[in-house]
């Protein structure tokens, strides 16, 4: 069965929406059904996706797409979890608990882009210092002009 055809059953009790970008079926979710929504890709026999790839954040300035890029190392299968949240207070949970390579990017994507992972166990600083101020992964964050010497 494609997987395409296979979401909507597995992913009864969520609100989603399907698509495909490039050569990746995509799964689009509310913020709040993330968790939910990892947990079913990986726990499921006929999804099993035990491999995230990437977790990445995409500035839309209007909202921020939280991504993650899922693979199935035993079914040999792709999936991409997208999940827009206000760029105001962006927060989706965490899902280190589903994958612990989540971790670091999830510090990583709070250090960018100020997306809080709530429930993240050590949502400490990854790349910037303590105290730094701003995301500057951010669209709107000032970039200052430095001259080379």
């Amino acid at each position: 069965m494609a997987l395409s055809s296979l979401l909507p059953e597995v992913y009864s009790d969520l609100d989603i929406e399907i698509g495909a970008a490039l050569d990746e079926v995509v799964v689009t979710v509310r913020p709040s059904d993330v968790s939910a929504a990892c947990r079913i890709a990986k726990d499921d026999p006929r999804l099993a996706f035990d491999y995230l790839r990437c977790l990445s954040v995409v500035d839309y300035v209007d909202r921020l797409e939280v991504v993650y890029h899922l693979f199935s190392l035993g079914r040999l299968h792709r999936l991409v979890i997208k999940a827009a949240a206000p760029p105001d207070s962006p927060r989706v949970p965490s899902v280190v608990s589903v994958w612990k390579g989540a971790d670091w990017f999830e510090r990583e994507a709070h250090d960018l882009f100020g997306v809080v992972f709530e429930g993240h166990p050590n949502p400490a600083p990854l790349l910037l210092y303590e105290g730094f101020e701003g995301h500057p992964g951010l669209k709107s964050f000032p970039f200052h002009e430095y001259d080379e010497w």
